[in-house]
């Protein structure tokens, strides 16, 4: 079936431009289904995986009836961490580049107040933001939403799982009753029906998950022993050596833990959960992203707005107590169209959940044996890229510009070794070769960047 292009659908004109502009042509079926709703105004609640196209559907429908000249803030989305937030703004910025003078602003934890209350002075047309930071300011009468038409509600599931159920309904209660209200979630708990119920208008129902069994990604389980998680944990990535692999645990406890086994391997993995401070955070999802680390170790909460295109393998350290996570956490590996990889660990115990994961995809495991893994000799698994940490960034004026001339300058390192450059408002990570990776440090410790020095170490 051929998906309708988007010239096809009554958007301002300025939008129509911009979304040829980003080379969007025909509708991912998420928009296809939901645009002709959001277009119209109705309420909506729809179920689509990461990665589906479901923000530039929402983006459009907000941005669709904007009004630019009215001063007052005309749309809220929601997002559950930090990560998805910048994510969900950068498309939204994107689509309204064609819209004179729309103003966007994100709100989220982790970043100082005092910036966000300056550029609250005069109310932006669209906030995206957590749940915690935007209350907080509505708590401080900074943030006035009485007149929001447009709420979006991102990874709804995801708000419930780390307990924003309350902050969210508390938030909606501050805006107008004529507003359009939207809840995409990738998964459908019993919570996304009882918010619905309170606080949308008929909304229209959509579904999009044509099958839950891909093709394209080869998926294996283990049976194994209690005692024995960590070391065919350490077999399945010696065995298989994907250049990046997402490891999904259950608890944060458990994520550091293996993580700190791995790494007793020689292996160089990440964690990331909950209790990690937002600047430990935005580091491990740099070095990550960035190809400096070559595993990473995290909780279903945790990975929610992790943005990496290719990801070679994901591994289940223990099954999901959902079906529907299970098959949200595989379907990270198989994007834009590259073959991927997912491997699960069970034991006897969790066979119920097995059986629940065969039913719901509608075909049966495919059983592997660990006796089939092999762990190479002298096994040999570096990332490619070294991050270099650099103590200064955006407020020091600095551009990722700045950072390629400061390496490249002396010819003594080329641009092709020089890999993602990250800029933060008082930091800034630049990925490099592991083979030139002291050198870059010795370049950017003993040189200037725009005329001046700056602490510099490398992340291992």
């Amino acid at each position: 079936m051929n998906s309708a292009p988007f010239k096809d659908l009554a958007l301002r004109p300025e939008l129509q431009v911009s979304i040829t502009t980003l080379g969007y042509e025909v509708m991912t079926p998420v928009q296809e289904q939901t645009l002709p709703h959001l277009l119209s105004g109705k309420d909506l609640i729809a179920q689509a995986k990461t990665g589906s196209g479901k923000t530039a559907a929402f983006a459009i429908g907000l941005l669709n009836k904007l009004e630019a000249q009215s001063y007052y803030t005309q749309a809220l989305v929601l997002c559950p961490t930090r990560e998805l937030a910048d994510q969900v703004a950068a498309e939204i910025r994107r689509l309204a580049s064609t819209i004179p003078n729309t103003k966007l602003l994100t709100l989220c934890g982790g970043k100082p107040m005092g910036p966000q209350l300056a550029s609250l002075r005069r109310d932006p047309h669209i906030i995206v933001g957590t749940p915690g930071r935007v209350l907080k300011h509505i708590e401080k009468e900074t943030l006035h939403l009485e007149k929001v038409e447009t709420l979006v509600l991102d990874e709804a599931d995801r708000m419930l799982d780390m307990g924003f159920h309350d902050d969210i309904m508390q938030i909606i209660s501050q805006t107008g009753d004529s507003r359009q209200t939207s809840l995409f979630s990738a998964t459908y708990p019993e919570g996304i029906k009882q918010i619905s119920d309170k606080v949308q208008r008929n909304p229209v129902d959509i579904r999009v998950e044509a099958s839950h069994h891909s093709p394209d990604i080869e998926q294996l389980f283990y049976q194994i022993d209690k005692n024995e998680r960590e070391e065919v944990l350490f077999k399945l990535i010696a065995h298989y050596q994907p250049e990046s692999t997402l490891v999904f645990c259950n608890t944060k406890q458990q994520c550091q833990q293996v993580a700190n086994e791995l790494r007793q391997h020689d292996l160089h993995a990440l964690a990331l959960h909950g209790d990690l401070e937002q600047f430990e955070r935005d580091q491990v999802l740099t070095q990550f992203s960035s190809k400096s680390s070559s595993i990473l170790v995290a909780t279903d909460v945790a990975a929610r707005g992790l943005d990496v295109k290719e990801l070679a393998a994901v591994i289940n350290f223990e099954l999901s107590h959902d079906p529907e996570v299970h098959i949200h956490r595989i379907g990270r590996t198989a994007r834009a169209g590259s073959k991927g990889l997912a491997l699960s660990l069970f034991t006897d115990s969790e066979s119920r959940r097995l059986q629940a994961i065969e039913e719901y995809q509608g075909s049966p495991a495919i059983l592997a044996s660990t006796s089939t893994l092999k762990v190479p000799k002298n096994l040999k698994l570096y990332p490619p890229m070294v991050t270099v940490f650099v103590n200064a960034g955006r407020k020091d004026k600095l551009r990722p510009g700045d950072l390629l001339g400061a390496l490249t300058a002396g010819g003594e390192i080329a641009g092709e070794q020089i890999g993602k450059i990250k800029l933060f408002d008082k930091v800034a990570y630049v990925a490099v070769e592991q083979k030139v990776a002291k050198l870059a440090l010795t370049i950017l410790s003993d040189g200037k960047i725009k005329g001046r020095k700056f602490r510099v170490r490398l992340l291992r």
